[in-house]
């Protein structure tokens, strides 16, 4: 399928978020969800088999379940089995510090389910000022634990400043336990607003992520390395902004975004709970509809490499006050940069609002 194809949406998203919690037990400084405590309001249980009823309905392939901290909400494993008897797969990442030897039995023994622990560096020096003491060590006896049942794992790690230098260790703390890699880039989301100028890698070092990324095609990224492929050869993915074509993310409360690094009210489609659920906002909201016909324009549709990065990550843009026509904060030309010197941006462009 084309480029032009989903970037006109399709009728059920490929990467559907569910961010099951505001609950968490860690306080993780780049949090895109500023997670800590859990909310009254978040959809009870009955409301959440609702949904997945029907998202299998719609013939949803798998979901990712996320938070805040997805294990900590006392019907985890009720609504994941339940997900998964309706033929739904599931990739839940987890901060690993609820992983015990019960969840560990479970999660090896059940069909169509992928796990991802969180790690933001090969050591607890570099991983703990960003997650919390004690959270590398934790977070390692749940990798030991599913490695020990032979279960394929991922580790996710976000590439931050501080990190960069460390990912060949990731890497091999990775596959030396059985398990995978899996990098993402850090966005100016939720608490990541606040330390996005300290802990964002600088441009050398996003020449080396490029690098480094090509030399270990096995590594997944999520396609959120998309704007570094105007270096040349694209980097393995969609390399493209999926907001609300084939992404979108469903937050603990049932709020509809175009992608979960954009928890914002400008970029709100309505809520699970309105008239016609998440399948009417998926197909009929008026947000959707004026993403999937609007392609970022300004002076990044004359760059040569427009069809490679096609204008870089929105919610880059969007949490550093940039008009989603400007080049992503990261242009690999450092075009960003240079608006942001000069002062030219304009006024973020008005999304239409579905309600």
């Amino acid at each position: 399928m084309s480029y032009e194809i989903f970037r006109q949406g399709l009728d059920a998203p490929i990467c559907l978020t569910w961010e099951m919690t505001y609950g968490c037990n860690l306080r993780c400084v780049h949090c895109l969800s500023s997670s800590g405590l859990r909310r009254d309001n978040e959809l009870t249980t009955a409301e959440s088999k609702r949904l997945i009823d029907e998202w299998a309905a719609m013939k949803v392939f798998y979901i990712n379940v996320g938070g805040g901290e997805p294990m900590s909400r006392p019907d985890f494993f009720e609504l994941m089995n339940y997900t998964l008897d309706r033929g739904i797969g599931v990739k839940f990442s987890t901060n690993g510090t609820l992983i015990d030897d019960v969840a560990a039995d479970w999660i090896a023994s059940s069909d169509y389910l992928d796990v991802q622990i969180s790690l933001d560096g090969a050591t607890p020096e570099t991983n703990d000022p960003v997650r919390g003491n004690g959270s590398f060590a934790r977070a390692r006896r749940a990798i030991d634990r599913l490695a020990a049942r032979n279960f394929c794992f991922k580790i996710n790690s976000v590439v931050t400043r501080q990190n960069v230098d460390e990912l060949d260790a990731l890497y091999a703390l990775a596959t030396e336990h059985g398990g995978q890699l899996r990098i993402t880039r850090l966005r100016p989301s939720g608490r990541g607003i606040d330390v996005w100028e300290a802990m964002r890698p600088t441009h050398a070092q996003n020449r080396v992520v490029y690098d480094w990324l090509l030399s270990h095609p096995d590594v997944l990224t999520g396609d959120s390395f998309f704007h570094l492929s105007a270096y040349g050869q694209p980097l393995d993915g969609l390399n493209m902004c999926g907001a609300g074509r084939i992404v979108c993310c469903v937050d603990p409360v049932g709020e509809v975004y175009a992608c979960p690094f954009v928890l914002a009210p400008e970029f709100s489609a309505g809520n699970v709970r309105d008239p016609g659920g998440f399948a009417h906002l998926w197909r009929h909201s008026a947000l959707f509809a004026h993403l999937r016909e609007w392609q970022v324009g300004g002076s990044c549709q004359t760059c040569n490499a427009y069809s490679l990065c096609h204008g870089g990550c929105i919610a880059a843009k969007h949490f550093t006050g940039r008009s989603l026509d400007d080049p992503d904060p990261d242009c690999v030309f450092e075009h960003g940069e240079r608006v942001l010197a000069t002062n030219t941006i304009a006024p973020v462009i008005p999304l239409m609002a579905s309600r």
